[in-house]
């Protein structure tokens, strides 16, 4: 449960976990009904069931996962193809998804860019 109290000119504050109904009763007669909101488990959406979560996964692939990992850490694709020691067009080729990374190039990439090996296969 998550109850949040809006105050003017500021953010106001909020209560999670469990809250009494006393509390809740309490905080809507000192602050005013329309200032008080409570959000139950119920009022919570799970996002992997979401339109937008499972088309997002759709377009996730190795590819484009080494693509925005090599993007986010500043670096050309000549950049990681020397740590890599590889060519640009090999890296270019497995950000395009026409060359498979292999399970060591992805422990690779894993420690290069300080994540899982699994986003790269």
């Amino acid at each position: 449960m998550l109850v949040h109290v809006s105050l003017l000119h500021t953010e106001g504050f909020r209560i999670e976990g469990s809250v009494p109904q006393n509390v809740i009763d309490y905080l809507k007669l000192e602050f005013g009904q329309p200032n008080v909101t409570v959000e139950t488990d119920d009022d919570l959406v799970d996002p992997f069931k979401t339109e937008w979560f499972k088309e997002t996964m759709t377009r996730l692939t190795p590819g484009s996962n080494l693509k925005f990992y090599r993007k986010q850490n500043k670096m050309t694709q000549r950049d990681l193809a020397d740590k890599l020691g590889t060519t640009k067009q090999a890296i270019c080729a497995m950000e395009h998804d026409v060359r498979s990374i292999s399970k060591k190039k992805a422990k690779a990439l894993a420690d290069i860019f300080g994540t899982s090996p699994a986003r790269f296969l």
